[in-house]
């Protein structure tokens, strides 16, 4: 039951980053940004601007990480793997995902 609670609240999680959708659609739309497997967004292409929207947007992230790993008694890392593996089955094709510590297109 837990696990499917979890679910549901990354996918909440997932749905609420798309505040930021315009300016995070423009950076993975040209390849600058994309999902880890750390569960954060991290930089493909080095870019200025879109170091602080990343660094924005993980910070909101790992809160909202936290607060899962709390109220579901998990740790941290646990929430992040599930969080990581949700992002980046969700990633469209075309954009990118990080795989073995490798940026690749979907």
């Amino acid at each position: 039951m837990k696990k499917i609670q979890l679910i549901t609240l990354l996918t909440a999680v997932c749905l609420s980053i798309s505040a930021w959708a315009l300016s995070l659609d423009e950076a993975k739309n040209q390849g600058i940004v994309g999902e880890a497997s750390s569960g954060y967004l991290g930089m493909v292409v080095q870019n200025a601007d879109a170091e602080s929207l990343i660094n924005e947007i993980n910070m909101k992230r790992k809160a909202q990480y936290l607060k899962l790993a709390e109220k579901n008694g998990l740790t941290l890392s646990q929430v992040e793997a599930l969080a990581a593996k949700k992002a980046i089955e969700k990633t469209q094709n075309g954009h990118y995902v990080e795989s073995n510590g490798q940026w690749l297109k979907k």
